[in-house]
């Protein structure tokens, strides 16, 4: 994907922004527990495959500004094999907000998805 036009890096870039705030909520959200930086990167890459919208190096600037937002926690532990990590957990405030945003996306789709087949309303 390194000979990308840039009409299509500009939209891939708009478009992923919000996204990953909503896939990094919603991980940490089905994780239950807190998840350190590296293990989110890796469960984000498992399950997108190897169409990546989040790239690794963009998780970090999110999760720091969903912590600023208020909908994440984080605490730095020591690590047996290494630097320290630092553990990120939900907010009661991160999943209202993940259940709104998860609405929203929803009606998103729904109104691309019948742009995109041209519904007509004769």
């Amino acid at each position: 994907m390194d000979d990308i036009n840039p009409a299509d890096k500009k939209f891939l870039k708009e478009l992923s922004a919000g996204i990953a705030a909503l896939v990094l909520l919603s991980v940490l959200d089905r994780a239950g527990q807190p998840v350190y930086g590296y293990r989110i990167a890796k469960i984000v890459e498992f399950n997108m495959g190897s169409v990546s919208m989040v790239k690794q190096g963009a998780l970090y600037p999110v999760l720091r500004s969903l912590e600023n937002n208020g909908l994440l926690n984080s605490k730095v532990e020591p690590s047996v094999s290494g630097p320290p990590r630092r553990y990120y957990s939900m907010t009661d405030l991160g999943r209202q907000t993940l259940d709104h945003w998860t609405k929203i996306w929803g009606d998103t789709k729904d109104f691309v998805d019948s742009a995109l087949k041209g519904v007509d309303h004769d």
